[in-house]
């Protein structure tokens, strides 16, 4: 059987100054051993809730937010996990925020097969060009510059050959519900960039 390898992505915790900590129903379900990889797209502020991220997972990669002050953590970051190469930036720095054709650039740029950023708070999964482009969403349900309070939200990646399917989870109601989409290393994408050309 072929190995399965599951990589936790989050960010935007904003913690404690924008929001009290990561909800507990989420927690619950996070348990250490359960995942390989973490992916943090930055804006963590609480050194707390960076040590609970390192228990979660033997592997983890971290980049820096508009708000994180140690200049030791890189803007972007590239890292491999299975089959799939795998970019990280916060996402401050692509312009217009949340751009499907900017991120879709800078995936280019790195010239990884999945991209991670964050920064808008607004979780999202899209495929361009045989790329998957993935927003986790703000982990704790932080305001953004752009956005009131967000819905709580993170995305598992499960990754096995060629195969990355992405659950993206939401807190509503105190109630967690997922979706989940699969992708195929460098297939036909979506036609959901199609509307834009």
């Amino acid at each position: 059987a072929m190995d399965c390898e599951n990589v936790l992505l989050c960010g935007d915790l904003h913690v404690p100054y924008r929001a009290e900590g990561v909800p507990k129903a989420f927690k619950d379900m996070l348990l250490p051993g359960k995942m390989q990889h973490v992916v943090c797209t930055g804006n963590l502020c609480g050194a707390e809730e960076a040590a609970w991220l390192k228990s979660l997972a033997p592997r983890m990669t971290l980049v820096r937010g508009d708000f994180d002050d140690d200049d030791s953590v890189p803007e972007t970051a590239v890292t491999t996990v299975g089959a799939f190469r795998i970019g990280v930036c916060h996402g401050h720095t692509v312009v217009p925020w949340g751009d499907v054709e900017a991120l879709a650039a800078m995936a280019r740029r790195l010239d990884c097969d999945i991209l991670v950023t964050g920064h808008t708070h607004v979780q999202s999964v899209v495929e361009v060009g045989g790329r998957l482009l993935v927003n986790p969403g703000s982990m704790t349900g932080a305001f953004s510059a752009t956005t009131a309070a967000s819905a709580p939200a993170f995305q598992l990646l499960s990754l096995t050959g060629h195969a990355a399917t992405v659950f993206s989870y939401g807190l509503a109601r105190g109630e967690v519900q997922v979706t989940k989409l699969t992708h195929t290393k460098g297939g036909g994408g979506s036609a959901a960039a199609a509307a834009d050309a």
